[in-house]
């Protein structure tokens, strides 16, 4: 047990530094934008969740490389690992068109919200400049999902921890302005500003890493030019479109959420942005522990020892749900730290605090929901888990936060009014989820086994 807990570990801190890198530019730009104005925050979390929804929506597609890339790895074939990252090149960027477009056109998304004029202005010059580095973004995606597959996420650490540190003097310099070399407040909009740049920086290092680094120079990714081959983009995409579903559900569930908490006001809407943001950055803990499992689960899948692959996928989930409750338990007792971090602003804290106390529940049983789907998608199971989060997180959570957040038919007791209506049926969507998804992994595990 404790072997695979250490394994697991061992896997799991690069990528959580590197994830908590990447949602540290989220917090960042709260934080920040959140100090400049209400108006900037609640444009932020307007244009923020359209562009969340639309990015993670893509990139679940690309995310099909790592469990094929891990069981090639663990099956010795290093050639065909070539050949499987050339393609998923050719597929991010035929994937970027579409992404590129609803970002540069976003006011048809933009009219659900029913927000002012002004913020949906601000929040459509924020997409608008976002929809520059969405093609650098698809592309380094694929060298994250290539380099995590093979148990090398520390180089993709490197690039996330340096995209932050260029983070930080950017943010300063485009949102609250430069006098003295002429640049201008820029408030959300330099957030966007600074986000593409860096995107683009880290797409350059990606691609460096893949040609000249040890560990992924054997496979020979740009020894030579291949067109696209349509059989090659079906089998990436009869995983990938499963599982970018699956995103893509899981994402707008909590997308629409700010989009509908967006009719309540901008400090209501203000407040959410901080819960999603801090439930956002708890996440990253089981999610490097899921991405560390799944690659190690597929690997042995790969090598045909499937009674490691079960242990292997079993100590992960267990690891995971048991750091969840500590988690859960210290975000309880921290609340006020955490909100004073956050806001100054009185009437944005008192809308947060309700919602922090939510959050602390709802993060143990996503812990536990993320880890299940993603030992699903090592054993190449997509459709399935899609139809669960569909189910929970759109049926159980939107649609019920809906009906508790506006009181429809006068069912809703007064304390879930407004934004709390929506995260406590948010927190009882992921703890369906969970009980879903960990019953279907055990499942599919006994009948993976027996046909074995």
């Amino acid at each position: 047990m404790w072997q695979d807990i250490r394994r697991i570990a061992a896997l799991a801190w690069p990528v959580l530094i590197g994830q908590l890198a990447v949602i540290a530019f989220g917090v960042m730009d709260t934080a920040m934008v959140g100090r400049a104005s209400a108006f900037d925050l609640a444009s932020l979390a307007l244009g923020g969740s359209i562009y969340i929804t639309v990015y993670v929506g893509l990139m679940g597609i690309l995310v099909a490389l790592s469990p094929i890339v891990a069981q090639l790895y663990g099956a010795g074939e290093r050639t065909a690992i070539g050949e499987e990252v050339r393609q998923s090149f050719w597929l991010a960027l035929f994937l970027a068109v579409p992404g590129f477009l609803v970002l540069s056109h976003p006011q048809f998304i933009l009219r659900l919200s029913e927000a002012t004029p002004e913020l949906e202005a601000r929040a459509s010059a924020y997409l608008q400049i976002l929809a520059f580095g969405l093609p650098a973004a698809m592309l380094f995606r694929v060298y994250s999902s290539l380099s995590t597959a093979v148990a090398q996420p520390r180089i993709v650490m490197v690039i996330q921890v340096t995209g932050l540190a260029l983070k930080v003097p950017l943010n300063l310099a485009l949102i609250y302005g430069v006098e003295r070399l002429g640049i201008p407040a820029l408030g959300s909009t330099g957030c966007a500003i600074a986000t593409t740049a860096i995107n683009w920086v880290s797409c350059g290092l990606g691609l460096t890493l893949m040609a000249r680094h040890a560990k992924l120079r054997e496979f020979a990714i740009f020894a030579r030019f291949c067109w696209p081959q349509w059989h090659a983009i079906r089998a990436l995409l009869k995983l990938g479109v499963p599982m970018g579903l699956s995103y893509l559900i899981e994402v707008t569930a909590y997308s629409f959420m700010a989009i509908f908490i967006a009719r309540l006001g901008d400090v209501t809407l203000a407040g959410h942005q901080i819960a999603a943001n801090l439930g956002a950055l708890m996440y990253m803990l089981p999610m490097s522990i899921a991405i560390a499992t799944a690659t190690l689960t597929a690997q042995a899948i790969g090598s045909r020892d499937l009674q490691a692959a079960r242990l292997t996928g079993r100590r992960g989930v267990e690891f995971a749900g048991t750091l969840g409750l500590g988690l859960a338990t210290l975000m309880w007792f921290s609340r006020p730290l955490i909100l004073a971090a956050y806001t100054s602003d009185p009437q944005v804290a008192a809308v947060t605090t309700p919602l922090l106390a939510i959050v602390s529940i709802y993060h143990l049983f996503d812990a536990l929901q993320v880890n299940a789907v993603f030992v699903l998608r090592a054993w190449k199971v997509a459709v399935v888990p899609t139809v669960i989060y569909a189910l929970s997180l759109w049926g159980v959570g939107l649609g019920g936060g809906y009906v508790l957040g506006f009181d429809v038919g006068g069912i809703s007791p007064v304390w879930l009014h407004g934004a709390r209506g929506f995260w406590a049926a948010n927190t009882a969507s992921v703890a369906v989820a969970a009980v879903g998804l960990l019953m279907y992994l055990r499942w599919v595990v006994h009948v993976k086994a027996a046909r074995a």
